[in-house]
């Protein structure tokens, strides 16, 4: 993907906290930090997950999914972050801005679906228990998965070539850390009607509809629990589902608080500060939720780990 560029523009300045040298070596070490235990988290959960055929249902294929994504969106822009928190040169190439611009806007989308297809997932699992092998299959898992992704990398892809065509005749200082394409959208000086309507679409079928299906899915969830005569089955259905609802409010409540507030409020450094932390904050603590949460990840961990110990 390489949209055509009419502007003239051959590389863009990312702003990011360049006026702020002492909180830039304060985030180095601290995004560092983070980005390492998102990838160690994240990859751990993906190769337990295909290691151990215990974990082969669809609950697991689906996080494996989840942790992936996160792997992909963190390393779409934080290694240029941390380079450029170190260094005075903070340009990106066109060609790259795109490329950036697309994989996080792609990887964001996904997210929001799969974690709407993970609470169809549990809802199916503990409202439907007899027919849920048969009605949540490694074909529909497959289907879904794939769905979710094909869909959100058209959709951004769609967005970013509309974006990167239009003219950029101001400055081409981008007031970010990376090529969000909002920021984007404020160089330009031609029409950007188009490009914020697919956005506007965008957001709407992409959080409130999603969210919408997730809070359906667990209020029916809640009330099959609540039917559950043991107490030792309500406590292990809370607990399946408590990990997924965490990483659910995680991420939609920073999302919406982010994406959502009023246009006219000026922005300020806190909330760029507010943007890095839960864009890599988030996706460190979903393995962590699901690991410290849930028993079997725990198990299947040890029991990798012992075969190889054993292996050796």
């Amino acid at each position: 993907m390489e949209p055509i560029n009419k502007t003239g523009v051959s590389e863009f300045f990312l702003k990011g906290f360049s006026g702020y040298p002492l909180l830039e070596h304060l985030l180095f070490p601290l995004c560092s930090g983070m980005y390492l235990v998102t990838l160690l988290g994240n990859t751990a959960i993906v190769v337990v997950s295909m290691l151990d055929t215990r974990l082969h249902t669809p609950m697991y294929f689906f996080l494996g999914n989840l942790s992936i994504l996160d792997i992909c969106y963190t390393s779409s822009f934080v290694p240029l972050m941390l380079a450029h928190l170190l260094s005075s040169r903070k340009t990106i190439s066109f060609t790259a801005c795109a490329i950036q611009m697309c994989l996080s806007l792609a990887t964001g989308s996904t997210e929001c679906l799969l974690l709407a297809i993970m609470a169809y997932d549990r809802y199916l699992a503990i409202c439907q228990p007899l027919r849920y092998p048969v009605l949540m299959n490694h074909r529909l898992c497959l289907l879904l998965a794939g769905t979710a992704w094909a869909l959100c990398l058209l959709k951004s892809v769609t967005e970013t070539i509309i974006a990167m065509r239009l003219p950029f005749c101001s400055h081409h200082i981008v007031r970010h850390f990376t090529c969000e394409i909002l920021a984007v959208l404020k160089l330009a000086c031609g029409d950007t009607s188009i490009s914020e309507v697919f956005l506007l679409v965008g957001s709407i079928l992409l959080l409130p509809v999603p969210l919408a299906l997730i809070c359906f899915s667990y209020a029916l969830i809640l009330a099959s629990i609540l039917r559950v005569p043991s107490a030792a089955g309500r406590r292990k259905a809370f607990s399946t589902c408590s990990a997924h609802l965490a990483v659910v409010l995680l991420f939609y409540g920073t999302v919406i608080f982010m994406y959502m507030k009023p246009k006219s409020k000026e922005a300020h450094i806190s909330d760029e500060v507010f943007t890095v932390l839960y864009a890599i904050v988030t996706p460190m603590l979903n393995p962590i939720i699901y690991s410290l949460r849930n028993k079997e990840v725990k198990d299947a961990a040890r029991r990798v780990w012992d075969s190889r110990q054993a292996c050796r």
